[in-house]
């Protein structure tokens, strides 16, 4: 098979264009001897001549014009190659793999696409969605680029591989039946609810967050029931059977459920991103990380409402 060399090839286009090996050699900031040179080894690869004498200048043979033609694709192709490329270092293109933790999907990661096919249409998200603390290990493990979880759940900060982002300090709400006596109380902290049953998971992240705040407050929480999902927990509180702490990104809107802001003393849990060290400087992870940044701050300014209207498990 012929030796193809996209330098010299290049050369031949802009003499077929410039009409000169002078011109060529101006063109391509070459010597005219070098222009020559080049395009004599190229005949040589290709085994047909590329030039013939014409008076004192040279033209192209038609070998060299057939050639041309089937190589203008290469060059049309190198050429979005080189945009692409261009895009890419820039952080208008470019993938990037993101494992969240359920809620964090449609409160936080959903509106960062959006918002980003609208400013960076060239980067694309892929969405894993993991536990807590399983995205931190897809993380580590290089499966994902970028990881959603809690804080509670990470890693230590010592830990050399990752970079912790905080996003969001996300309060948790109460929630109560519409006719529990304390559902219209002016004011209402987790104290005059130490007596009630609590709904809330049997182990993980969502228990040891449920129970510290309770033990915070000074009590220790009577666990009516278990359930790890959003809809199965309001479920049960709409039905008279306990009240639960709601994180805000996962509340849903449902009539049957009374929201109370428990105000600046009200627990939080800490949602972050994390990166593999360094992997912040990625153009296309910065470009998702400030989508993030910006989801996380209309969440933050929200009331006991949903940020997204959804309905999720933790």
């Amino acid at each position: 098979m012929a030796e193809w060399d996209i330098r010299k090839l290049q050369i031949l286009r802009t003499l077929r264009e410039r009409g000169t090996v002078t011109a060529t050699a101006e063109a391509l900031h070459m010597t005219p001897s070098a222009v020559s040179q080049q395009l004599t080894n190229l005949s040589r690869q290709l085994g047909v001549p590329l030039l013939q004498a014409h008076g004192r200048r040279v033209r192209l043979t038609d070998a060299a014009r057939l050639v041309l033609a089937h190589t203008e694709a290469v060059f049309e192709q190198l050429e979005r190659a080189e945009a692409a490329l261009a895009a890419y270092t820039g952080g208008e293109a470019g993938e990037v793999r993101v494992g969240a933790f359920p809620t964090s999907v449609p409160a936080l990661v959903v509106p960062a696409v959006r918002a980003l096919r609208a400013t960076h249409p060239g980067v694309t998200v892929r969405v894993r969605e993991a536990e807590a603390a399983e995205a931190y290990d897809l993380l580590t493990a290089s499966e994902v680029d970028l990881a959603l979880s809690l804080a509670a759940e990470a890693p230590s900060a010592a830990d050399p591989r990752i970079t912790q982002v905080p996003l969001l300090a996300d309060p948790l709400d109460l929630a109560l039946p519409p006719d529990h006596p304390l559902a219209a109380a002016p004011a209402l902290t987790l104290t005059d609810l130490a007596a009630e049953p609590w709904i809330f998971g049997g182990s993980g992240p969502w228990s040891d967050i449920t129970r510290r705040a309770c033990e915070a407050a000074g009590f220790s929480p009577h666990q009516g029931h278990s359930a790890s999902g959003w809809t199965a927990i309001l479920a049960m509180v709409e039905a008279g059977m306990g009240v639960a702490l709601i994180p805000r990104t996962a509340a849903t809107r449902r009539d049957g459920v009374v929201m109370r802001d428990l105000g600046p003393a009200a627990p939080v849990r800490h949602v972050t991103a994390a990166v593999r060290r360094g992997g912040e400087t990625g153009r296309a992870v910065a470009r998702v990380l400030d989508a993030l940044r910006n989801a996380a701050r209309s969440c933050a300014t929200g009331s006991p409402a949903p940020c997204a209207g959804q309905t999720a498990p933790r």
